[in-house]
């Protein structure tokens, strides 16, 4: 899952990203009101922790702005802000959550996750492609009633793959969906982890799942072409 941060505090803004990308998202930041309100409109991010008081534009401005362009990327405002009035602003500008500061990072994730899976209905709650299935929540993957473990890194390029089943995605895509914008390495790292999940995926139960569309990249198919047909 792919968040955008918009957080002015340096120090906070740091602490927040290391600890969601322990929890496996992608991060990117913006330190302002205006660098943020670009990247919500023309970067595709998955939810957005918004604060409210940043210099340029304020967070208000930018969750406007936001809707306003028809952005329905979920928000959650973070602020030192914490009056009835203030959370009432922002949800009747589009902020889909809101948490004061100083807050919880288990209930921050927990909160993102929620919006994450409600965001929209082309994330249902469990991604299904055939016999696979994954659920975004508890973090399951299954072939069947068989469970597969996953690293970290292989969940995300198989999850990413499955919100957009039956669509050719590129290795950039996957690159800048499960690692990050400034990954500098090479983009054959997508291929090494399409073949871990293959042989972890497909190889045991004689399916075959995600196919390399030559001059594109991979697409993962589902339901009549989740066995090879």
């Amino acid at each position: 899952m792919k968040v955008l941060i918009v957080e002015d505090e340096p120090r906070f803004a740091a602490m927040l990203g290391m600890g969601l990308r322990a929890e496996g998202f992608v991060v990117v930041h913006a330190a302002n009101g205006v660098d943020g309100l670009w990247e919500a409109t023309e970067n595709s991010f998955d939810v957005i922790v918004l604060d409210i008081m940043l210099p340029g534009i304020n967070g208000y401005e930018v969750l406007r702005e936001i809707r306003a362009r028809k952005v329905w990327t979920p928000v959650l405002m973070l602020t030192a802000k914490d009056g009835d009035y203030d959370q009432a602003d922002a949800f009747d500008l589009g902020a889909d959550d809101y948490l004061s500061k100083p807050v919880s990072f288990v209930v921050l994730v927990a909160r993102l996750r929620a919006l994450v899976r409600r965001g929209g209905p082309q994330r249902p709650p469990v991604l299904l492609a055939g016999t696979l299935s994954l659920d975004p929540a508890r973090r399951v993957v299954r072939r069947g009633q068989t469970t597969i473990e996953l690293t970290r890194r292989e969940y995300g390029v198989l999850e990413y793959l499955m919100q957009r089943k039956d669509t050719a995605v590129t290795k950039d895509d996957i690159l800048e969906h499960v690692w990050d914008a400034h990954y500098a390495g090479p983009d054959n790292v997508v291929e090494v982890y399409v073949g871990y999940l293959r042989r972890k995926i497909d190889a045991p139960f004689g399916t075959h799942t995600i196919h390399t569309v030559r001059g594109v990249g991979y697409r993962l198919d589902s339901d009549e072409y989740a066995n090879g047909r």
